[in-house]
């Protein structure tokens, strides 16, 4: 022990003698340890953490059916009840869907996020309310008898002031009165992924939440699963059990089940399709894997330093062997050094990592759907951040320590000072690590720049309308109480009023935005067409009133938009999509076709045809989708989407204002632009490439810096060599030939084995890029000449620097 302090007290001392190597070794390492932690204290927060609040995440499930849209994902209640009552893998089985309604009496009136959920659902989760109780088993069981509400604990520090005796006070939901029965612990939010939730209520109290009917109707498929399985019950074992339950659900309901996947999915909460983390536990990992690409980056880096310095220690080294120092005591020593450098390059990395874990929410733009993501770092964040320093210290610092102690005491003191080092051939393994460098910087430089490329492919693509200059403001009548009647009459009323206003260019209402991840669904029956067996026949169906094709510059095919004559008194009228009218009519004209709709009595006819626009997703293949006429078939949840001259949101208090003359105490929530909803959609896209092009740029650095170490090492101890060459009639030009050579060579080596990692590691890139194949020659031929250019640039300081030696003073160096 005592041996070990005398090491800590010299490397201190020898550290302190060569700050400027000591700087630049621990800012090097603050940068590549903190990319790491970073994007840790991420996915702990996240994927280690899928449900906040909730303790006990192991064995907790999600049930979803198989599908690439979130509305494939959903069961039925009556789905639910069969599956709860018949299963053998699950401990607990709940039932939840998400839902917005309007709050009242605890102030303004206001929009929240809640749940619909099964009685169940607290105890699936294991969580105890911190005030009062969750639901009991009884308020599962009729239909409207359970008016309680658990609420968040935000909502009861904002609006109850954080008083405990909130517990038996009313709340009115929906201008429906609601018992407070408990309040959720401070960090909970929900069971689905990075979403949250301010309330929930039973399930049986969904009549006054929605218009349609979720409890009794095995075809309304709109419940999202969560369940909790049995000690020693796989994840597979319950998958297969689940889909032959699904499979005679579907056997015993067969008109319900037309057209619906019958491939249930069980996966672990970490990463449920039901939540952010769909997206996040691709994305995530993939950051984490690219900052371990710059951690090593900076432990070549930091290891060529280390070589360097023990070559210039090394007369040093050699009187100590030969005065009885072991070999393991200076390798010891070495990595004590080591390990000091990167305890301190992660102690750096510590403050970085306070500083960036709350940027990745800052990347989230306005939605309408209740993002809850809270990033920090906490003591996993600051322990995993030690271990990767150990780690980093032992990569980085084993070579350099090896390699010092295997000198031959006897021999490098009869050396000359200045050919002690050697030349260029004994610094292999300094120009080995320049070469991994190189490398891994243009694997790095190609990654970024493949997300930048895709993100700027996002920002450009066309989505089949304009989201420029576009205004959203939501606003939900069920909630006030309107009949449908009334509803129509308002809606009528208020599109004529924000068309009216100055600036105001178009407006029309519609009960869904495009790129928000889901829309309603109908069953068709078009004209003439018969489907196969077990064809699925749903279609997207959205409701739109008069104009709203030239509010979002969607051209029309052929055929008319909407007018303010399609009313509930006229003939029923729809306008499809191109994707719907080339499915079902093909080589037809699909003007004057009729189609039925489910729920609807009447059949409805064509009047014209849209151009196809991307509904959930960027890029996505076409949906098919029935344009319905708002004034028509009335619902209750409507945005209003005002094109403007100018800036969206400067009309937003216009727009409000509008609605508030017609009705002062309706909540308008969700303001915000349609750009925004683009910008939603390529939030993959807008991290992958902020983040991995800062990577990039780092690589880029940190690749210079190690060419032009190695080259400038090797110049300066080929002194004599080239004073030499000077004198017996070499010109600058040749000396700067031969100094770029090497490190060009140098370059070549690390681009030819880079081109090749590239090639074969991007592929699994695939899935995450947009509009470019990962295979892309523009990147590829980019990034290899930008890499070029910099490591001539970096070699081309130390060449000048040779050619002006004095052969003179080189002879008589040392």
């Amino acid at each position: 022990m005592r041996n070990l302090f005398q090491d800590i007290r010299y490397v201190w001392r020898t550290l302190g003698r060569s700050p400027g190597f000591t700087v630049v070794a621990v800012l090097t390492l603050a940068l590549g340890i903190g990319a790491n932690s970073t994007i840790f204290s991420w996915i702990n927060s996240t994927l280690l953490n899928p449900l906040p609040g909730v303790w006990h995440t192991d064995g907790l499930v999600s049930l979803t059916r198989a599908g690439t849209e979130f509305s494939d994902l959903v069961f039925s209640y009556p789905d639910y009840v069969d599956l709860r009552d018949r299963n053998h893998s699950f401990s607990g089985l709940a039932a939840f869907k998400n839902c917005r309604v309007g709050l009242t009496g605890v102030g303004k009136p206001e929009q929240i996020w809640g749940m619909l959920a099964s009685a169940n659902y607290f105890d699936v989760l294991d969580v105890r309310p911190m005030l009062g109780r969750g639901f009991l088993p009884s308020e599962d069981e009729k239909i409207d008898g359970a008016p309680v509400v658990v609420i968040g604990y935000s909502l009861w520090q904002t609006h109850f002031g954080g008083s405990r005796s909130v517990i038996g006070q009313k709340i009115n939901i929906n201008q429906h009165p609601y018992s407070i029965v408990g309040v959720a612990p401070p960090r909970f939010q929900g069971s689905q992924t990075a979403l949250g939730s301010d309330f929930w209520i039973p399930m049986m109290m969904e009549k006054q939440i929605f218009s349609f009917d979720l409890l009794q109707s095995r075809s309304s498929a709109a419940m999202l699963l969560f369940g909790r399985l049995k000690p020693g019950v796989s994840f597979l074992q319950a998958q297969e059990e689940t889909k032959l339950l699904v499979q005679q659900i579907a056997d015993q309901h067969p008109n319900e089940w037309i057209g619906r996947s019958q491939a249930p999915t069980v996966e672990p909460m970490w990463r449920s399709s039901s939540g952010g983390n769909r997206v996040l536990y691709i994305l995530l990992p993939m950051l984490m894997a690219i900052a371990g690409v710059v951690l090593l980056l900076a432990c070549a880096n930091v290891a060529n330093l280390l070589l360097m310095r023990s070559v210039a220690r090394r007369r040093e080294i050699a009187i100590r062997l030969s005065l009885g120092a072991s070999r393991w005591r200076l390798v010891r020593q070495h990595m004590v050094e080591s390990m000091a450098l990167a305890l301190a390059g992660g102690g750096a990395a510590v403050l970085f990592t306070l500083w960036t874990a709350g940027v990745f929410t800052k990347f989230v733009p306005p939605s309408s759907l209740p993002i809850a993501l809270s990033v920090s770092a906490d003591r996993t964040v600051l322990f995993v951040t030690l271990v990767i320093s150990i780690l980093a210290a032992m990569v980085f610092g084993i070579l350099p320590a090896l390699r010092s102690s295997k000198l031959t005491p006897v021999t490098v003191l009869k050396e000359e000072a200045g050919s002690a080092s050697g030349g260029l051939h004994k610094a292999r393994l300094a120009s080995g690590l320049v070469v991994a460098q190189l490398a891994l910087s243009l694997l790095l430089l190609v990654c970024a720049g493949l997300f930048i490329r895709s993100f700027q492919n996002a920002q450009r693509f066309d989505p089949g309308f304009n989201p420029g200059h576009v205004l959203l403001s939501s606003y939900d009548l069920f909630g006030e109480g309107y009949s449908e009647a009334d509803g129509i009459e308002f809606n009528r009323q208020l599109l004529a009023k924000v068309q009216a206003l100055p600036g105001v260019q178009s407006a029309s209402l519609a009960d869904w935005v495009p790129l928000g991840l889901t829309w309603n669904g109908a069953g068709v029956a078009p004209e003439g067409y018969v489907p196969q067996r077990h064809e699925n026949m749903t279609v997207a169906s959205l409701e739109v009133s008069p104009g709203y094709f030239q509010t979002m510059q969607i051209p029309l095919v052929t055929g008319r938009d909407f007018t303010p004559g399609d009313t509930e008194k006229s003939e029923r009228v729809v306008v499809v999509n191109q994707a719907l009218a080339d499915r079902y009519w093909p080589h037809q004209t699909a003007l004057g076709k009729w189609i039925g709709i489910s729920g609807v009595t009447s059949k409805a006819k064509v009047v014209g045809v849209a151009r196809n626009s991307d509904f959930g997703t960027l890029n996505e293949i076409p949906q098919l989708a029935i344009y319905e006429a708002e004034f028509q078939h009335h619902v209750s949840f409507t945005t209003i989407h005002a094109r403007v001259s100018g800036d969206p949101l400067a009309f937003a208090a216009a727009v409000e204002k509008a609605v508030h003359e017609l009705n002062p105490d309706m909540p308008v929530f969700d303001v915000r632009t349609l750009q925004s909803q683009v910008e939603f959609a390529s939030v993959t896209e807008r991290i992958a490439g902020t983040f991995v092009g800062a990577f990039g740029v780092l690589a880029l650095v940190l690749a210079a810096v190690g060419i032009y170490g190695v080259i400038a090492y090797t110049t300066r101890q080929r002194t004599r060599e080239i004073g030499i060459r000077m004198a017996i009639g070499a010109q600058a030009g040749d000396i700067r030939r031969l100094i770029l050579g090497q490190g060009l060579r140098l370059t070549a080596i690390g681009l030819g084995v880079g081109l090749a990692v590239s090639l074969a590691l991007t592929r699994f890139l695939r899935t995450l890029v947009f509009g470019v194949t990962t295979t892309d020659a523009f990147t590829f031929v980019s990034v290899a000449l930008l890499l070029c250019m910099v490591a001539l640039a970096a070699c081309y300081i130390p060449a000048r620097r040779a050619m002006k030696v004095d052969p003179v003073i080189a002879l008589r160096h040392e």
